[in-house]
């Protein structure tokens, strides 16, 4: 789907949402080729006639290049025209200009306190533009069997069962022609290390290879109404090629093997306490490696004193999609959330919103690679949060292009890994 329609479906959602009568329009959107029979049925279980609408538009923009289009003629068909040229209003308007933010220095007041001449600095490096120019400092880990503070147990999740919970792993490497979409080479190699991994954390592993947007879909409800009730934890990790979505609450979409794309919103809550009780007040925890745009970030230069990585030349592949829209696409979320905040949910992206995720032939992704790495040395002593922020900056000081994780955090308490 172009941009400019998709911008226009995010501007007239509003008036969608309080006007589309969405009873009509099943039928043909099923005889058109939009959706399939289970699609619509999912549709017609969103809720109301305002929250079907709503996750209706949310999901045309997934639907490919003749989505809009198609719409506007059934809208038309069903005696809707008027919300069909609201919409092709509202596509040939153009977007307004980005402001430029006023980043000239100020002057802060500085009496009574020492200036130190004698600044040391370091060499420089390239790094994302999505990162502060100053690096987090991360204290010293605590030694071995005293991570957990006594005194601080209620502010931590309990992992006592064994194992502690199941771990999902769907790895897409091959995907059909019509897709357009690369194979994922590589990405067996970053599934072997996940799955050797959370074996070694106590986790139950379960993997899925090469599947179709609704074999994935599957697999994640299947997974969601198992019993968790004698378990702690629950983990998802995902390996596909990626793209922006419309969101409420969390952006980006993944893409199965035949080309059409799940948001990642919608993988999230599968697990949410109404869908899957026996995991409330659990942590449920999400590894996404895809791509969440097309931009490619060469950052910037700063004072830093780590060398630079270059990846070997020709080895290095990314996982967004080939048809998506040029740099500069931005997800406009909606106004109001029509959904609950999520509790005991992390999110983590192997990217920044917008950009490409690289991954290399031999070695996997950067983003595995250094998770891997780093749950190794230190998932005995630190909280994961702790980890993640050694993952992005590891990760970000790798080759020519730039590369910056981050995560969405909604949960209650600090989480450790149970180390045997």
């Amino acid at each position: 789907m172009e941009e400019a329609q998709r911008r226009a479906l995010r501007r007239g959602r509003a008036r969608l949402v309080a006007a589309l009568r969405v009873s009509p329009l099943w039928d043909p959107l099923e005889e058109r080729g939009l959706f399939t029979r289970p699609m619509v049925e999912e549709l017609q279980s969103a809720g109301s006639r305002g929250e079907q609408a709503r996750q209706l538009v949310i999901d045309l923009e997934t639907r490919g290049k003749q989505a809009f289009p198609i719409f506007l003629s059934i809208l038309r068909d069903t005696g809707q025209g008027d919300l069909a040229d609201m919409l092709i209003e509202e596509c040939e308007c153009l977007p307004a200009p980005p402001q430029l933010v006023d980043l000239r220095p100020v002057e802060l007041d500085l009496r009574g306190e020492k200036h130190n001449k004698n600044v040391n600095f370091p060499e420089r490096l390239s790094i994302p533009v999505q990162v502060e120019s100053e690096r987090p400092r991360t204290p010293p880990a605590p030694a071995q069997g005293s991570a957990v503070d006594k005194r601080n147990r209620d502010l931590v999740y309990e992992l006592k069962a064994d194992p502690c919970g199941h771990c999902l792993i769907l790895n897409n490497v091959n995907f059909s022609t019509d897709s357009n979409l690369s194979h994922r080479v590589g990405s067996d190699v970053d599934c072997g290390k996940l799955e050797k991994r959370f074996k070694a954390l106590g986790f139950n592993v379960l993997t899925g290879r090469d599947l179709k947007a609704q074999e994935m879909i599957s697999e994640l409800k299947k997974l969601a109404q198992r019993d968790h009730g004698a378990l702690d934890c629950c983990i998802v990790v995902i390996l596909s090629h990626g793209c922006q979505t419309s969101h409420i609450q969390f952006p980006g979409g993944i893409y199965g093997t035949d080309g059409k794309a799940i948001p990642i919103e919608k993988i999230v809550n599968c697990f949410n306490g109404s869908n899957c009780p026996s995991l409330r007040g659990k942590p449920k925890l999400f590894f996404i490696q895809a791509c969440g745009g097309e931009q490619k970030d060469r950052g910037f230069v700063v004072d830093c004193d780590s060398p630079s990585d270059e990846a070997p030349g020709g080895s290095l592949e990314s996982d967004a999609t080939p048809f998506q829209t040029p740099a500069g696409d931005v997800d406009e979320p909606d106004a109001v959330a029509s959904l609950p905040t999520p509790s005991d949910i992390l999110v983590c992206y192997s990217t920044f919103p917008g950009f490409v995720s690289w991954r290399e032939v031999s070695s996997g992704s950067w983003y595995v690679n250094m998770l891997d790495s780093v749950l190794e040395q230190y998932a005995h002593s630190e909280d994961l949060l702790t980890m993640l922020v050694r993952v992005g900056n590891a990760v970000s000081t790798k080759g020519r292009y730039k590369q910056m994780p981050g995560c969405f955090n909604f949960l209650r308490k600090k989480f450790f890994f149970k180390c045997k």
